[in-house]
């Protein structure tokens, strides 16, 4: 029995280490993106759009996998569109931000679907995200969409 409790123990011990160490800087992630991913959060702005996302998750605010925000998004739904700019096939959601045009919805890429999988407080990784506006949050909702907006649109 100790040696059980013991391995389990290093092994959690272990975990723990790797997880702290697996952390990867913005310019990692970024030498992993997608062609597409075009506008590109800068390092800043991605961390006001995770921020973001975890106010909204606790209050139900967010729309999340791409069949969900692409239904809402048809519906009419308003909101900032976050897309990873890491997953692949491309082919699963590159028609996404061409919706967002055609609807002037702000749309801007971050470099992880990890990192926006977790601040949305699921332990799976998302590739897509639309926050909504709310009261609570309002100030940060409003400062990411206008520097969302403020991106340089692909031609």
């Amino acid at each position: 029995m100790t040696k059980v409790k013991k391995e389990k123990g290093t092994k959690e011990e272990a975990g723990a280490t790797e997880t702290g160490g697996t952390e990867k800087s913005y310019q990692e992630l970024i030498a992993n993106i997608n062609p597409i991913a075009n506008p590109l959060a800068t390092k800043k702005l991605s961390k006001k759009l995770y921020k973001c996302v975890k106010k909204a998750s606790k209050l139900k605010q967010i729309r999340r996998g791409v069949k969900e925000v692409q239904k809402f998004i048809n519906k009419g739904e308003t909101g900032i569109v976050v897309l990873a700019g890491d997953t692949l096939p491309i082919e699963v959601y590159c028609h996404l931000p061409a919706m967002c045009e055609d609807r002037s919805l702000p749309y801007a890429y971050i470099p992880s679907k990890v990192d926006l999988g977790s601040s949305a407080g699921s332990k799976r990784p998302t590739c897509v995200i639309m926050i909504k506006s709310h009261e609570d949050y309002k100030e940060a909702y409003d400062e990411c969409f206008d520097e969302v907006s403020a991106l340089p649109k692909p031609l």
